[in-house]
């Protein structure tokens, strides 16, 4: 019997972000089966949840969300789940709406809230759709709901980070316009605040579109702080009158693709500023001493999730590593840390096998990344391989305790993880490697890896599949259309056809294929996927990012296997659901390679 069954798997499904804090109080939003809570915890009473039973947490600006509560001293402000209407909580009271009624449910919705100092004011991106068209902006209201929000910045596609300055006398923010997405190119803007909350004087600071610019923060003397790609990689600058200088830089990132809002990957306290640096697959925590000096923090962590909060004199983030599952905590400056959360599953860390970097050339001459996962207990011959392609595409593997690998792993396979060019983690032209060959690039990497793998005697050449969800979902399409390398493929939640995915994804994502979509396919007309490997399709009948419809057509016209999951969305959150997933996809594979 393997030690990791998939009702483990499954019910280690719980998720953490969005850490805040407040004083000595760590917040944070727990993704549980039922929707997203709201939880704090201190010293003296641990966590609890902050919110009444039946009150859960998202936006869905973007659809992605994130930037979905403020909590100050007595106060917290939210975005609902299910009317996405900014709610205010004093003092532990009962939720009050603070925004109108949409004209149709979820037409109004907001995320990055952020009071203005010495004000009642709330600032906000406000995302307002009306029929067939969306309109991003930047809003300023009542922070009791008192008046209705009135628009202070608009014009550019998507808004992003608002953050007032420490005398609420001027406010910065982030706008980009398609077909960029944030991480291709943004601007960063400045205005001074008018008593009524509404903005003068708007003047550009960094950005453009060659350089993406993310994540401004203030410091209490007033200088502005924001992370930029101008060197190659996203590092950290600071602004003050006009003059632009480094503060933490090198050859790694100091930001993640800003996917969400909320991010916060650096904090300032006291004139030290303390941040997670990615290289590649890893993560680690650094503090940028007076003098300029950067300080390592022994944490036993390799992966962090891009928030950050300095609660008094320790740092809370949430962070995992090959051998532990995702966890928010309080780590102390010698090193030490506390746990706050805890995952409901036990683990045997001899069942666990740890990945491991490796680094293989590309058939066009150029380098790509992974993680290569052997078999538990090891083999005498090539195992099997299951290779995944990361969703994004714009994303990672991160080196991080991962159970769906451990699941397959502990029956016998070997995985690899591909950041294929496109990846984050690398600088921004391994980041932007992918543009115009998206359903190229990716797909081929993934099979040059496989390749480099049965060369080093790490893989059967003759029991290899491709498994990946969302855009990872449509490599897996691509590599079984243009390679014989792969046996068989699984595709979760998969973007089937560029050009008809842009139509009907939301408006965030509507531009993304104009980018990345390769040339060489457009002119070719490959549109449709044709293949005769074996394809395992999986799909929730609720995802509002890629449309059932085209899965169910391709699954149609290939005559392959669709597993329709009702009531999930782009993700799997319930625990039937994800243990029936992991059996389909092993029986599958198990088939396929008999």
């Amino acid at each position: 019997m393997s030690p990791i069954p998939a009702e483990l798997v499954a019910r280690a499904t719980i998720s953490y972000d969005a850490v805040q804090a407040v004083g000595e109080t760590v917040y944070w939003i727990e993704g549980r089966a039922d929707g997203d809570v709201l939880v704090c915890w201190t010293a003296t009473d641990g966590r609890q949840d902050v919110l009444p039973e039946g009150f859960h947490v998202a936006s869905h600006v973007h659809e992605y969300g994130g930037g979905a509560y403020l909590a100050t001293e007595r106060d917290v402000w939210f975005c609902d789940a299910d009317d996405q209407r900014i709610y205010h909580v004093r003092d532990h009271r009962h939720p009050v709406p603070v925004t109108p009624v949409p004209a149709s449910p979820g037409a109004l919705r907001y995320a990055d809230l952020r009071l203005l100092s010495g004000t009642d004011k709330l600032v906000s991106v406000r995302e307002r759709h009306e029929e067939t068209l969306v309109h991003n902006e930047l809003v300023v209201l009542p922070d009791d709901g008192s008046a209705e929000p009135t628009v202070i910045a608009s014009g550019d596609d998507f808004y992003m980070s608002p953050e007032p300055s420490p005398d609420g006398r001027r406010l910065t923010w982030v706008s980009w316009n398609a077909p960029l997405m944030p991480w291709d190119g943004a601007r960063l803007w400045l205005a001074d605040v008018l008593p009524d909350g509404t903005l003068t004087g708007t003047r550009l600071v960094a950005g453009g579109d060659d350089e993406s610019v993310c994540q401004p923060q203030w410091s209490d003397d007033g200088t502005l702080h924001f992370v930029s790609d101008r060197s190659g990689w996203w590092n950290l600058y600071a602004w003050r009158e006009g003059r632009t200088e480094p503060v933490i830089t090198g050859e790694f990132e100091v930001a993640a693709a800003p996917w969400e809002f909320g991010y916060r990957t650096y904090e300032i306290q006291d004139s030290q500023i303390t941040a997670i640096i990615q290289q590649g697959p890893s993560h680690s925590l650094v503090v940028r001493r007076l003098n300029g000096d950067l300080e390592r923090l022994a944490f036993p962590y390799t992966s962090i999730k891009p928030y950050l909060a300095m609660a008094g004199g320790k740092v809370a983030f949430i962070g995992s590593s090959p051998t532990r599952l995702p966890t928010v905590v309080l780590g102390a400056p010698d090193g030490s840390v506390h746990e706050l959360t805890s995952a409901d599953v036990t683990l045997d860390p001899a069942s666990l096998v740890r990945p491991e970097p490796f680094t293989f050339g590309t058939r066009d001459g150029g380098e790509a990344h992974g993680l290569y996962y052997p078999p538990l207990g090891g083999s005498d011959r090539p195992p099997p391989l299951l290779v995944r392609a990361h969703p994004g595409p714009t994303a990672n593997w991160p080196l991080r305790l991962d159970l769906h690998a451990q699941y397959f792993t502990s029956r016998g396979f070997a995985v690899a993880d591909v950041d294929y060019r496109g990846s984050t983690g690398y600088g921004r032209a391994y980041r932007l490697g992918l543009r115009r060959r998206w359903g190229v690039v990716d797909a081929t990497d993934c099979t040059d890896a496989a390749r480099h793998l049965v060369s080093a005697g790490r893989a059967d050449l003759g029991r290899m599949a491709i498994w990946g969800a969302s855009a990872g979902g449509y490599t897996v399409l691509r590599a079984l259309a243009v390679t014989d390398v792969f046996a068989a493929g699984i595709a979760r939640s998969a973007v089937v056809d560029l050009e008809s995915w842009g139509r009907t994804v939301p408006k965030f994502q509507a531009h993304h294929a104009e980018l990345l979509g390769s040339d060489r396919l457009s002119e070719a007309g490959e549109s449709e996927i044709e293949t005769r490997r074996p394809l395992l399709l999986i799909h929730g009948d609720e995802d509002r990012v890629t449309s059932i419809d085209q899965v169910q057509a391709l699954a149609q016209h290939l005559n392959n296997v669709l597993i329709v999951i009702h009531g999930a969305g782009h993700t799997l959150r319930k625990l039937a659901d994800v243990q029936d997933v992991l059996f389909a996809e092993l029986e599958f594979i198990l088939a396929c390679f008999r």
